[in-house]
C-alpha cells in the first residue's frame, strides 16, 4: 500500500526524473519516506538528497538524530545536507501577538533551511513526510481554533509555491508503521511527541481516539476526504478572486488602488475572499479575523469620500473621490501631508 501510494503520488506530482531533497528528521515517517523513495528512485528516475534540520531543542537527543540521519544517508549512498537553527532567535519581540510560538519559529526556520539546502544541492523540490493523520489533525486543530473555509482544505500534495511535495499525504500513519516494521527499518523516537505542552499531541492522544470510538471509526479518512473536496472548491473560487483582482485593483504609491464601485453587487462569499486576498497582499494575512473582513466590506459598500478605517497590520483603507486606497498607515499619513 505505501509503495503503491507513493508511486502514484510521484506520477501525479510529475516528479519523474527530478532531483528531490528528502526532509529527514530521523523519525518513523521521514525514515519511511526516504526508504520508499530510494526503492522507487530507479523506476522514476529520481535523484535523491537528504536534508536534515537540527533545531537543538532536545540537547543530546537532537545531536543523536543528526548522527542517525548521516548514517542513514551513508547506508543508502545518498548525500546528506544539514543545517542548525535556533528557533528562540525569532522569539525576541516583546509583544506576544507579534512573537511566534516555539513551534511556529521552528517551522519557519526549518522551511528556510530546507529551501537553502535544496538550492545548494541542486534539488528542484523538497519532499516532506506529512501523512493522512497529520492532515486530519491539521484540519481538526484549525476547526477548534476557528477557521474559514480555506482552512478546512488542510495541506495540499504540493505547496502553493510548488517547492514542497507530500507523497505520503494519502497514507494513514498506521499503514506507514506496518510497512516500516515489515521492511525492518530503524528510526528515532522524538520524546517531545509525548509532551502535553503541544496542542497537536493533546489532540492526538485524548480527542481523536474518543471521536473514532464514539462517532466514526473512519474519522481520519472522512476528514481527509473533506479536505480534498474543500481544496478543489477553493481552487475554483480562487480563479474568480483572481479575475476580480485583475479588474478592480492596481498597485500605486506604496499601496493598492481599489475600484470604488461594484462592491455591493459582489456576492458576500466572493467579496470576503477578495478582502482576505487584499489584506494578505499587503502583509496582514496572519492578523485577519472575520470581524475585520465584515468591517472592511461595510466600508467598501457605503463609505463617504474622505473617511478611512484602520485595519490589521498597520493598514489604512481610505475612501477617495474616485477610488479606495489601501496601504500602510505611514504611507497614508505622508499622502495626507
Amino acid at each position: 500500500m505505501v509503495l503503491r501510494a507513493v508511486g502514484l503520488a510521484l506520477r501525479s506530482l510529475g516528479l519523474s526524473g527530478q532531483a528531490v531533497l528528502v526532509a529527514v528528521s530521523g523519525g518513523l515517517d521521514s525514515t519511511t519516506l526516504l526508504h520508499t523513495l530510494a526503492r522507487l528512485s530507479g523506476r522514476h528516475g529520481l535523484k535523491l538528497r537528504i536534508g536534515h534540520v537540527n533545531h537543538g531543542l532536545r540537547g543530546a537527543e537532537s545531536e543523536g538524530d543528526q548522527r542517525f540521519v548521516e548514517e542513514l544517508g551513508a547506508a543508502h549512498g545518498i548525500p546528506v545536507f544539514s543545517r542548525r537553527v535556533d528557533p528562540n532567535s525569532l522569539r525576541t519581540k516583546p509583544s506576544s501577538r507579534l512573537r511566534p510560538t516555539l513551534q511556529e519559529a521552528a517551522r519557519s526556520l526549518r522551511r528556510e533551511a530546507l529551501l537553502e539546502m535544496a538550492a545548494s544541492s541542486g534539488a528542484e523540490v523538497v519532499a516532506t513526510a506529512h501523512h493522512a493523520d497529520d492532515q486530519a489533525e491539521t484540519v481538526l486543530l484549525r476547526l477548534l481554533r476557528g477557521t474559514g473555509p480555506d482552512g478546512l482544505g488542510g495541506m495540499s500534495p504540493r505547496s502553493q509555491d510548488r517547492r514542497f511535495v507530500r507523497p505520503l499525504l494519502e497514507v494513514p500513519r498506521a499503514e506507514i508503521e506496518v510497512f516500516a516494521r515489515a521492511e525492518r527499518l530503524s528510526w528515532r523516537e522524538d520524546s517531545s511527541n509525548s509532551s502535553d505542552a503541544y496542542a497537536r499531541n493533546r489532540l492526538r492522544a485524548r480527542w481523536v481516539p474518543g471521536l473514532r470510538e464514539d462517532f466514526n471509526p473512519a474519522l481520519l479518512r472522512a476528514i481527509v476526504d473533506l479536505a480534498e473536496a474543500q481544496r478543489a472548491d477553493a481552487q475554483w473560487i480562487q480563479s474568480a478572486v483572481e479575475r476580480e483582482l485583475e479588474s478592480r485593483v492596481r498597485a500605486t504609491a506604496g499601496g493598492l488602488r481599489l475600484a470604488r464601485s461594484g462592491w455591493c453587487e459582489l456576492h458576500d462569499a466572493l467579496a470576503r475572499r477578495l478582502a482576505v486576498q487584499l489584506l494578505t497582499n499587503c502583509g496582514a494575512g496572519r492578523d485577519v479575523r472575520r470581524v475585520h473582513l465584515l468591517r472592511m466590506l461595510r466600508f467598501l459598500r457605503g463609505a463617504r469620500t474622505g473617511t478611512r478605517i484602520e485595519l490589521p497590520g498597520g493598514l489604512v483603507l481610505r475612501c477617495e473621490r474616485e477610488a479606495f486606497w489601501l496601504g500602510p498607515r505611514e504611507v497614508h499619513e505622508n499622502r495626507a501631508c
